[in-house]
């Protein structure tokens, strides 16, 4: 086996240092043609990254705020696109370097090519590094600025109390309709929810209408335009009105739309608001669905409300027959509770015209409900005056003396001090009066110039409903009251807040009450099954006693 040499190497000399080198392109070796051509030229070397601090999210270039972890794929992503002139050279690798956490530096190692000559790519590694500055985002600073909202939902309700937006309340906290609301504002007759979005809004609207039966209005503002670019800015107002008849009023509606319903009673008294009006003739058990488009197109209002329900006790009470539901029609016979009073506390009566005392004939919708003995609350037409023109034009045969409406738990009410559970709350602003009052209880506050008695009357109101009406309590969520206090953010960001009555032993499974005069016992109240267990966060610091 012959030697075969190998071709000779031919060698120049560096145009620069002078050593030998293989030939190339520029005559130079390594080392002078990277003194001589620097690739990084046009890349900087340092820049920043702007930090949101209260959402912890980096500004992705152009406009774009993403979540990203330290030493993080996005993060990376990020400082990249940071780097101006990147893109007229081939990046081969990019990694983080180790810094200190709080030193607001973030430094990464790029290894880049690029051909600077025919035929000759050139490879280096260099470091840039990070500034990270805080700022706040366009979504923050919003929540921050007051009165900054992109789309606004006006929820009103005409009626002399508030107890129906303590249970809408209860049914946006259990469904969480709540959680893009950027603050609740308390104004005279509702509340307005503000939103960022339009589409936030539009979503509220929507579970309103689901809930309860409303009519909406929508109008929009132009804030600025561009015409260059055909953009323009508005804020968007959603108006929303709920029907101004609540659970256990006695309405009244016009002739010409009960004969319309199947011939009802024009007379009847609401049982349940959902996204629809129930009405029910309690002399012959029949109902009514009156959803919101047809009540709207020939409104009609209560009579009169549950502030003027009226106690009455039950003397005897007979089925009639008929049976629809849970509801059973029936003849009673009633007095006015303290009618058959001794002759000494008549004389201390301040009127007795002697209606007291008189026994009255009416038929009930409560037959399964009622026993001889019991307390029921009702509305007495007889001592009643409504300034109507649909009652004015009933017959007078058609008028009842007395509507029952549900069985009242006396007993209950005068030693039912402590309860064990409690509600939810939302947040909110409210719009303080000329005595600066604060807010309220739950939902309803001190706004247009409601004291603070008649607060308290409707929030207690709104607990015994929930005591008495099992079908209630079990569209909302009700927690177990615990020992600690709640706690009440004071800005607006938060939305949902503890509020909580006072606590009663959990050791109590339900509330049993006995009478002091037949000594039958009263079983009213959620038991244990029916309560939620809620997480309580322990902060010393934020805690704040109502």
């Amino acid at each position: 086996m012959e030697f075969t040499p190998a071709p000779a190497v031919h060698r120049v000399l560096c145009a620069d240092c002078g050593d030998p080198i293989e030939p190339n392109s520029a005559n130079l070796c390594i080392r002078c043609l990277r003194n001589s051509v620097d690739i990084t030229e046009g890349i900087p070397k340092q820049a920043s990254l702007a930090f949101c601090r209260n959402c912890d999210r980096f500004l992705s270039p152009p406009q774009t705020w993403t979540i990203a972890q330290p030493e993080s794929r996005e993060l990376l992503a990020i400082c990249l696109k940071k780097l101006k002139g990147l893109n007229k050279v081939r990046l081969i690798d990019a990694g983080f370097i180790w810094t200190e956490p709080h030193s607001k530096r973030i430094k990464v190692k790029l290894t880049i090519q690029k051909e600077v000559f025919t035929s000759t790519v050139m490879q280096q590694v260099f470091q840039v590094e990070y500034l990270v500055q805080h700022g706040q985002c366009p979504d923050c600073a919003k929540l921050a600025a007051k009165n900054t909202w992109k789309a606004l939902v006006q929820v009103r309700q005409k009626v002399p109390h508030k107890r129906t937006f303590l249970f809408l309340e209860q049914l946006i906290l259990k469904h969480n309709a709540q959680k893009d609301t950027i603050s609740v504002k308390e104004v005279k007759d509702g509340l307005d929810f503000f939103y960022a979005q339009r589409s936030h809004a539009i979503k509220m609207v929507e579970f309103l209408a689901g809930v309860v039966p409303v009519r909406t209005k929508s109008s929009e503002q132009l804030l600025s335009t561009d015409t260059h670019s055909n953009t323009a800015n508005y804020k968007f107002t959603y108006s929303v009105e709920i029907l101004p008849i609540c659970k256990d009023d006695v309405a009244c509606m016009p002739m010409k739309q009960a004969k319309s319903l199947s011939n009802i009673s024009p007379l009847t008294i609401a049982t349940r608001v959902g996204n629809s009006l129930h009405l029910l003739d309690p002399s012959t058990l029949q109902t009514a669905d009156i959803s919101a488009p047809v009540y709207w197109r020939n409104p009609f209002y209560s009579l009169a409300s549950v502030s003027d329900l009226v106690e009455f006790t039950v003397l005897d009470i007979e089925p009639s027959g008929p049976v629809k539901g849970k509801w059973v029609l029936a003849d009673a016979q009633v007095a006015m509770s303290g009618a058959f009073r001794s002759q000494k506390d008549d004389m201390d009566a301040d009127m007795d015209d002697g209606s007291t005392s008189q026994i009255f004939h009416t038929r009930t919708h409560l037959g399964a409900i009622l026993q001889p003995g019991d307390t029921a609350l009702g509305y007495h037409l007889t001592n009643a005056n409504f300034n109507n023109d649909h009652f004015s034009s009933l017959p007078t045969s058609r008028i009842p003396d007395i509507i029952l409406v549900k069985k009242a738990y006396p007993n209950s009410r005068k030693k039912n001090k402590n309860r064990n559970w409690r509600l939810k709350s939302i947040a909110k602003e409210v719009e303080k009066g000329n005595d600066g009052s604060g807010a309220g209880r739950g939902v309803v506050g001190h706004g247009g110039g409601r004291n603070q008695k008649k607060v308290d009357e409707d929030y207690e109101i709104f607990l015994r409903e929930l005591e008495e009406d099992q079908e209630m309590r079990g569209a909302i969520n009700l927690y177990k009251a615990g020992g600690a206090k709640p706690r009440r953010p004071k800005g607006q960001g938060a939305m949902e807040v503890e509020e909580e009555t006072p606590a009663q032993p959990a050791a109590v499974d339900h509330k049993m009450y006995e009478d002091d005069e037949t000594g039958e016992e009263e079983d009213i109240g959620p038991s244990l099954d029916e309560l939620l267990d809620d997480l309580h966060i322990n902060d010393e610091e934020g805690d704040h006693s109502e």
